[in-house]
């Protein structure tokens, strides 16, 4: 049998649209939808979980590749919008805005954004992706 990458739990049996989510590592959070779609508006939407998945992985490579070749880069800040001119015609666009701080030249700035588009959630996103659903017996 082989590994999973990552698990998830989503559960939802209370307010409205709340779902609760547990990695089954001890990290529980939330998502629920505005007032506006009928729920609480008590957590992050899941399209803003998902953009937050992007950014957190595009911020983590960028500090991990940075360490690794000793750059002195300071933070990263990633700006994040989902589809930001509306619904496009077809597919979906997300624009990513990456602001690195830090003595940085030229030439690792362009390495860094290259290394940003090689992220793996940035690959997951672009690549092929299939899912196989099933209800449980």
């Amino acid at each position: 049998m082989t590994t999973a990458r990552a698990r998830l739990t989503a559960r939802t049996a209370g307010p409205a649209y709340r779902v609760d989510l547990d990695d089954g590592a001890g990290h529980t959070w939330y998502a629920d939808e505005p007032t506006a779609l009928g729920g609480g508006d008590t957590a992050p939407t899941p399209d803003h979980l998902l953009l937050s998945a992007l950014g957190a992985c595009t911020a983590i490579t960028l500090r991990m590749y940075a360490a690794r070749k000793q750059w002195p880069l300071e933070s990263v800040a990633v700006e994040l919008a989902l589809d930001p001119d509306g619904t496009p015609a077809a597919g979906t666009d997300i624009t990513r805005t990456i602001h690195l701080g830090g003595p940085l030249d030229a030439g690792q700035r362009t390495r860094l954004l290259q290394i940003a588009n090689a992220c793996p959630i940035h690959r997951l996103l672009t690549g092929e992706v299939r899912v196989a659903s099933r209800l449980a017996d």
